[in-house]
C-alpha cells in the first residue's frame, strides 16, 4: 500500500507539473488530473492506511480523554 500511494502521488504531482511546463492544448486537463487525482484517490488512501487499526475514540475529547489529559499536566509540570 505505502509503495501504490508513492507511484500515485509522484504520478499525480508529475502531471501538474507537465501541465504547468508544456505547452499543449492539454495542458490544463493534466494539471486538473493531477489535483483531481491527489485529493480523490491519493488523500483518501493515505488516510486510510495510516488510521487502519485505530479507534477514533481516542482521539475525541470525551470526559474520560480530558480527564487523562489533566492528570498527565499535573504529572509532569513543565
Amino acid at each position: 500500500m505505502k509503495y501504490l500511494i508513492s507511484i500515485l502521488t509522484i504520478a499525480a504531482i508529475t502531471s501538474i507539473i507537465l501541465g504547468f511546463s508544456l505547452d499543449v492544448d492539454y495542458s490544463e486537463k493534466l494539471i486538473g488530473f493531477g489535483v483531481a487525482g491527489l485529493f480523490f484517490v491519493v488523500f483518501p488512501l493515505f488516510s486510510y492506511h495510516r488510521w487502519k487499526g485505530k479507534s477514533a475514540k481516542d482521539y475525541m475529547l470525551t470526559k474520560e480523554n480530558m480527564d487523562k489529559m489533566r492528570k498527565n499536566q499535573r504529572e509532569k509540570k513543565y
